[in-house]
């Protein structure tokens, strides 16, 4: 760390993965976001290893960590299985396709009403409609095959299903950074009409909802059942309430 002395808390979130320090840390999520460092997808890395992959200097990082500490955590790590599920599904999986179908919309409409103008989102709406469909299709795998058993207690095939899922939410992340490529980070450009801000807006709302959505499945629901398959079957992974 240039120009400071390595203390061991920052050690120890230099050491730890960025996906647990968003599970257990007041305010890192918001904070990573603020930075763009991926903690859904990419949750396995440890924060160094995402600060080097990004270019980023630990110390602002690790300042605002430790700043954000003082804020109230939304912690859904030990609530029971049955509640997180429902939460996922009400807060995120109901919203994304509540909300998308009306981005898809208004791309649509900026890409042709100003199809000219050198900084346009050309070919957004196209990919709103792709990551639409392929969001239903996910959720209603999820729903209908792999919260159900989860329910259950998960198992062997709750396992297989998971594999699945992370692989893709790995596609979804590659797709929101197809967005953030197309619209040039969300930066509406100067004089943009209301139309386009307003998408730009909705964008980010969808990007950071998104992120969050994957982190809860990535980094707090799926490891209850991933870690059963060290514990041996029957055993509840610690900390969660099936």
């Amino acid at each position: 760390m240039s120009g400071q002395i390595e203390t061991p808390a920052d050690a120890g979130l230099l050491n730890a993965p960025v996906g647990q320090i968003a599970a257990s840390r007041a305010g890192a999520a918001s904070v990573f976001q603020t930075f763009g460092i991926d903690f859904c997808c990419q949750g396995k890395r440890t924060l160094a290893e995402a600060l080097a992959g990004q270019g980023i200097a630990p110390s602002p990082v690790l300042a605002a960590l430790m700043s954000a500490a003082a804020e109230p955590l939304d912690d859904w790590r030990d609530a029971p299985t049955p509640a997180l599920i429902d939460h996922i599904k009400t807060r995120y999986h109901a919203v994304h396709l509540a909300e998308l179908p009306n981005l898809r919309d208004l791309a649509a409409k900026v890409e042709a009403t100003h199809r000219k103008h050198p900084a346009v989102p050309d070919g957004l709406a196209e990919t709103l409609s792709r990551m639409i469909a392929e969001l239903r299709l996910h959720q209603q795998r999820e729903e209908v095959v792999l919260f159900p058993l989860l329910a259950q207690g998960g198992g062997e095939m709750a396992r297989a299903a998971i594999q699945v899922m992370r692989a893709e939410h790995e596609d979804h992340g590659a797709v929101l950074a197809g967005i953030e490529a197309i619209t040039g980070g969300r930066v509406a450009p100067q004089g943009a009409c209301a139309t386009w801000r307003a998408l730009y807006l909705g964008l980010g709302k969808f990007h950071d909802d998104l992120m969050m959505h994957v982190h809860l499945e990535n980094n707090v629901l799926f490891p209850r059942f991933e870690a059963e398959e060290e514990a041996g079957e029957g055993n509840p992974a610690s900390g969660a309430n099936h």
